[in-house]
C-alpha cells in the first residue's frame, strides 16, 4: 500500500492518536521513575551484554526482540514500529534522556513520528506533508534560528557530531568497538591530523537514545548522527520527524569511492545510518548540496562497520 492509499485525513487522525499515546506512555515512565526514588525497584535482566538491558517497563518492544531472529518484519502494509521506552540504560540510572518512540510506517517508509522524552515534557511529532514540531508549536528547524542555516563551508569541522558507544563491546580487533572509536576520532581530531581523516567537529555527544539522538538532529542541536547496531524500532520515529523536518538520513557505512557514490535513502532495516540536520542555502549551494557534501565528508572519516540481523 501507497502512502497516498491513506488519505490524508486518516494520517493526521492516526497522528493524534500517535501524540496521545505517546503523553500517556510517558506518564507512565515518569510514575514508574517516581516510584524507583522512593525505593520501589524493578527487575533488569541483561540480552546480549551487560549494557543490552531490558526492564519490566519496555517489555513491549522486547518481547518481539527476544522470541525472534529479529528479522525484518515491515513490509508494504501500513505498521507501527514502537519502543516503549528508549534509553534503558539511562532509565535504570535516572539519567533523563529516555523517551517513548513511535513511528507509523507505509511501503517501508516512516510517514509519522512521535518522540515524548516525559523528563524535560518534550514532544517530537510529525506527519507527512504536515511539518516537524516540538510540543506542536515550533517548527523544528525554526526552534533556534529565524531561518535554517546552511552547514559549514568546512563541514565535519565545526559541527556537532552525535555517535553512540553501542551494545557491541566486544574487545576483539578491528570489531566493531574498535572501528567506532577510530572513527569518533577522525571526526574530533585536528584538520590535516591522522592522515588527512582529522575532522575538528566543534564536540561529540552521546545521548544514550537513539530516538532521541535523531530528534536532535531534527530541531539543528546536532549537525551529524553517525551510527551502526540500532534496530528499526529504535529509529523509525526518529527518521519520520527528521525526514519531514528536511534532514537526510543515508547509510553509515563508506562506499567504495565516496565522492562520486550515490547518496541513497536508507534502508529501515540495515541497522546503519547517518543523519545530517537540516540546512538552508547559501551563496554557492542549495541546502541539499550541503547536506551531500557533508556526508561524503564523513564517509570519507568513518571505518565499515559490521552489524548484521541475527537468524537472517
Amino acid at each position: 500500500m501507497a502512502t497516498s492509499d491513506l488519505s490524508q485525513g486518516q494520517l493526521d487522525e492516526i497522528y493524534a492518536f500517535a501524540v496521545d499515546l505517546g503523553r500517556q506512555a510517558g506518564q507512565l515512565l515518569l510514575n514508574r521513575v517516581e516510584k524507583r526514588i522512593a525505593g520501589d525497584s524493578q527487575s533488569v535482566e541483561e540480552k546480549d551484554s551487560a549494557v543490552d538491558i531490558v526492564t519490566q517497563t519496555d517489555e513491549g518492544e522486547e518481547s518481539y526482540a527476544k522470541g525472534q531472529s529479529r528479522g525484518y518484519l515491515i513490509d508494504e502494509q501500513p505498521t507501527w514500529c514502537v519502543d516503549p521506552l528508549d534509553g534503558t540504560v539511562n532509565f535504570t540510572h535516572i539519567f533523563p534522556m529516555f523517551c517513548v518512540s513511535i513511528g507509523f510506517l507505509v511501503n517501508h517508509r516512516p510517514v509519522i513520528g512521535v518522540i515524548y522524552a516525559p523528563f524535560q515534557d518534550q514532544l517530537f511529532s510529525s506527519c507527512v506533508n504536515r511539518g516537524a514540531w516540538l510540543n506542536e508549536k515550533s517548527r523544528l528547524p525554526l526552534l533556534q534560528y529565524p531561518s535554517v542555516p546552511p552547514l559549514p563551508a568546512n563541514a565535519p569541522s565545526q559541527c556537532i557530531l552525535s555517535c553512540e558507544w553501542g551494545k557491541d563491546r566486544r574487545d576483539v580487533p578491528d570489531g566493531n568497538l574498535h572501528r567506532k572509536i577510530e572513527s569518533f576520532v577522525n571526526l574530533a581530531a585536528e584538520v590535516g591530523s591522522r592522515g588527512g581523516k582529522g575532522g575538528m567537529v566543534h564536540g561529540v555527544r552521546s545521548l544514550g537514545s537513539a530516538t532521541l539522538d535523531l530528534a536532535y538532529v531534527a530541531m539543528g542541536s546536532f549537525d551529524i548522527w553517525w551510527e551502526g547496531g540500532c534496530w528499526e524500532w529504535d529509529v523509525a520515529a526518529g527518521i519520520a520527524i527528521l525526514l519531514e523536518a528536511g534532514g537526510l538520513v543515508t547509510t553509515a557505512n563508506p562506499p567504495e569511492d565516496p565522492d562520486t557514490a550515490p547518496i541513497e535513502d536508507v534502508r529501515l532495516g540495515s541497522r546503519l545510518y547517518l543523519a545530517i540536520r537540516p540546512a538552508g542555502p547559501s551563496k554557492i549551494e542549495t541546502g541539499r548540496q550541503s547536506q551531500e557534501r557533508t556526508v561524503r565528508e564523513v564517509w570519507r572519516r568513518v571505518r565499515e562497520l559490521a552489524y548484521t540481523r541475527p537468524g537472517a
